[in-house]
């Protein structure tokens, strides 16, 4: 366990190292110093990068699950949320290796970082209306079958003259001629 913890905090020194100076030259080369570029690379990044996290951990942690499926949604989602995850450190980081990044997404990639920020909340606010959507009507569909029930028990002879009232009537048939 002591091995495994030294491997992890030795991974996270070479990371912290290594990917905030490979992240900022990666994107550089996809926007290759072009703002409108930088802008449209960033808002796919942030929106997709954001919003396929927020479903799968909603997924996940939504429906009772066993612990070991929430263990694993919750490493896809830490996964898939990486691209957005090394952007983040590098404006958050404060090492020689992330200011180096910095400059790099300056240069080679203007618009990038605003670009990643409108798509990622862009992604929160459209899975937040989702979620309300989906579940709004969940509760309206139990709420309707609630109150049908309650309409069967207490008024039997008016329950069935209104669904007389509600059936579609059908056509009258047409004649040949």
């Amino acid at each position: 366990m002591l091995a495994i913890a030294g491997f992890l905090i030795l991974a996270g020194f070479l990371g912290s190292a290594f990917i905030p100076r490979w992240w900022a030259h990666a994107i550089g080369g996809q926007v290759n110093g072009s703002i409108a570029a930088g802008i449209m690379i960033g808002l796919f990044y942030g929106f997709v990068f954001t919003g396929l996290p927020l479903l799968i951990l909603w997924f996940t942690f939504g429906h009772r699950r066993p612990l070991k499926h929430w263990l694993i949604g919750l490493l896809i989602a830490v996964v898939i949320a990486l691209p957005n995850l090394f952007t983040l450190g590098i404006i958050l980081g404060s090492g020689g290796a992330a200011h180096a990044g910095e400059r790099t997404l300056d240069v080679d990639a203007p618009g990038f970082r605003g670009g990643a920020l409108a798509g990622a909340i862009i992604a929160v606010v459209t899975v937040v209306l989702l979620a309300y959507v989906l579940t709004s009507g969940r509760h309206r569909s139990r709420r309707l079958d609630e109150l049908e029930r309650k309409l069967n028990e207490q008024h039997p002879a008016e329950k069935a003259q209104l669904d007389a009232m509600l059936e579609p009537v059908a056509p009258a048939p047409q004649e040949q001629g």
